[in-house]
């Protein structure tokens, strides 16, 4: 009886009880106007890489204890628009990361400190030096994502077709390669695959298929169309133009 009353005192004054699951810690230690995305859209597919094997790392990230999309209810309603407008010409949208907790970023920068962790390189940066990923503006070490308000994302055609399993075994193709050569995640052609660090990822490359550039042209319509502002170096990521935390940087568990 004392120590259930201790505990309860001990949540009441303030401090973190950590007695819940993963998801319901992340939905209490962030802003009560963050919700999942699965929740306001579940058309709207999700591959939260972070949360698995196959990004840039080749591991799981620090923070990424499920894999859900998390972003302030006003961006996932901006999204939903987005969603209604696409599955009128039979297409939809697929996100690959929401919020991004400060920790997920740290570990980023600890990586890339470290030459002997270079297992996803011919996939996603085959010509780029990690140790430039910063300076060249594919990763920030203070992300918009932890604010809840940036999503990274693509365009599916439906009715949806399966996407290939990525293991340990998959043999590694070039972001840049063509549509047919490269890892299939049943986007549509964008030129590019995600978090492919290169110029050919930068929001108007012509250096890339015309029905892949039309492709990305009609992305970034619809999401500026919805609020969003594009970012010129990744064809994937958008923030929404009027965040509800421009100058926050949170660091909660997903």
């Amino acid at each position: 009886m004392k120590k259930d009353l201790c505990i309860k005192l001990v949540c009441a004054i303030g401090f973190y009880c950590i007695v819940q699951s993963a998801q319901a810690a992340a939905s209490t230690c962030l802003p009560a106007d963050f919700v999942s995305l699965k929740k306001i859209d579940p058309t709207i597919q999700q591959d939260i890489r972070y949360a698995g094997n196959h990004n840039f790392v080749g591991r799981p990230i620090q923070g990424y204890e499920t894999a859900n999309c998390m972003l302030t209810r006003k961006t996932a309603l901006a999204l939903q628009a987005v969603q209604r407008e696409l599955r009128q010409s039979g297409l939809g949208l697929k996100v690959y990361d929401c919020y991004r907790p400060q920790k997920a970023v740290d570990d980023f920068i600890s990586w890339s400190r470290d030459p002997s962790q270079h297992r996803m390189k011919a996939e996603f940066y085959p010509d780029i030096d990690k140790q430039n990923f910063f300076k060249l503006g594919y990763v920030a070490a203070k992300s918009g994502h932890t604010r809840g308000s940036t999503v990274d994302l693509t365009i599916v055609a439906l009715p949806l077709y399966k996407q290939a399993q990525f293991t340990q075994d998959t043999p590694l193709q070039a972001c840049f390669n063509d549509y047919a050569h490269r890892f299939h995640d049943n986007s549509i052609d964008m030129g590019t695959g995600y978090d492919c660090m290169d110029e050919r990822s930068h929001q108007n490359n012509h250096d890339i298929p015309l029905v892949a550039y039309y492709h990305r042209q009609l992305l970034k319509a619809l999401m500026e169309k919805q609020g969003f502002v594009p970012y010129n170096p990744e064809w994937w990521h958008f923030t929404l133009k009027n965040e509800a935390y421009p100058d926050a940087y949170f660091n909660c568990n997903i």
